[in-house]
């Protein structure tokens, strides 16, 4: 199962100023192709409070949310509220045949996911913004080696990269 990270932050590494704040500063570019990807890989994973500044699933994929509190449950089969571990999590999207899944944070997810070496890719939109303070991509100190496998340009000053993580 490939794990592909899909973010964007500032140029000092913000993905956002707080837990609770909706993302709106990343350009049309960036927002469609996490569209394209988070729809062709068919599942997106993230965390309750990510999930909470979007408030509603997004279509066309399977969206699981990783939450300890035990009472969100939903009746749409595209959202799954879970508190499995990663392994389970990738485990059962492979049972019911998914080779890929978009991980789409928040930063406490994202650590969970790289502590457990199961991050495959990183794409990573650089925004022209620099915020001071905020949450970082990752929450824990990491030591991921990472190839570089392509750059691009987006709309005027984004700068989109994407990484392999080395095993």
């Amino acid at each position: 199962m490939k794990v592909v990270l899909i973010m964007a932050e500032t140029v000092d590494g913000v993905i956002s100023r707080s837990s609770n704040e909706f993302v709106d500063w990343t350009g049309s570019e960036d927002k469609k192709i996490f569209m394209r990807l988070t729809k062709e890989a068919g599942v997106l994973i993230m965390g309750s409070k990510t999930y909470d500044t979007i408030g509603k699933p997004l279509p066309g994929r399977k969206n699981i949310i990783l939450t300890r509190n035990k009472k969100r449950i939903s009746d749409n089969p595209n959202l799954v509220f879970c508190d499995d571990s990663p392994e389970k999590i990738l485990a059962d999207l492979e049972t019911e045949g998914y080779t890929m899944v978009a991980l789409a944070g928040g930063a406490q997810v994202n650590s969970l996911f790289a502590a457990h070496n199961l991050i495959d890719e990183l794409i990573i939109t650089i925004a022209p913004r620099i915020f001071g303070t905020g949450l970082r991509l990752f929450t824990d100190s990491l030591d991921l080696k990472l190839q570089l496998l392509s750059t691009k340009i987006l709309e005027e000053n984004f700068l989109m990269i994407h990484y392999k993580v080395l095993k």
